[in-house]
């Protein structure tokens, strides 16, 4: 079974939300790809959560479009915000994205989130969702979600 964001969310609402309002914090996150030799390429990113899905767009041929295309892994990483507050904690999002070809369901993107034209757009499939913060200034709690797996947390002093 492919987990979307919708599927997610159904397995576990409440980190759902948290994580939707971390990236509906700020609207530039690190987007993690993987280059032809296989090393780590970070570059920014906007994400959008619409109809049960997670969505990056990106600028044509980008190099992070270029990666996706050739290896679908990806890391996302919700922009920490300034200071040290971390306000609803760490988030980070792992899957396999996904291009996106059919004209509808572009014009539907394009429709809600009036990107500049062209662009690549890609559907995404989750395989880890992790949420990190430090409870009552005492725990770093640490919340691992995998595909049809319980939630995991963590506690540590």
């Amino acid at each position: 079974m492919a987990w979307n964001w919708a599927a997610f969310g159904a397995a576990e609402p409440e980190l759902a939300k948290t994580v939707e309002e971390r990236f509906g914090a700020f609207v530039h996150h690190v987007l993690a790809t993987l280059r032809k030799d296989g090393s780590p390429r970070t570059t920014g990113l906007e994400v959008r959560f619409l109809g049960g899905e997670l969505w990056l767009g990106m600028m044509p041929d980008s190099l992070k479009a270029l990666d996706l295309r050739r290896d679908p892994r990806f890391a996302l990483q919700a922009n920490p915000g300034e200071g040290q507050g971390m306000g609803g904690g760490d988030v980070r999002i792992a899957g396999r994205a996904f291009e996106v070809e059919d004209p509808a369901a572009k014009a539907a993107y394009s429709e809600e989130v009036e990107p500049p034209e062209p662009f690549h757009l890609f559907r995404t499939e989750l395989t880890e969702v992790v949420r990190t913060y430090v409870e009552d200034d005492t725990y770093l709690v640490v919340q691992v979600w995998k595909p049809g797996e319980p939630l995991r947390t963590i506690k540590r002093t």
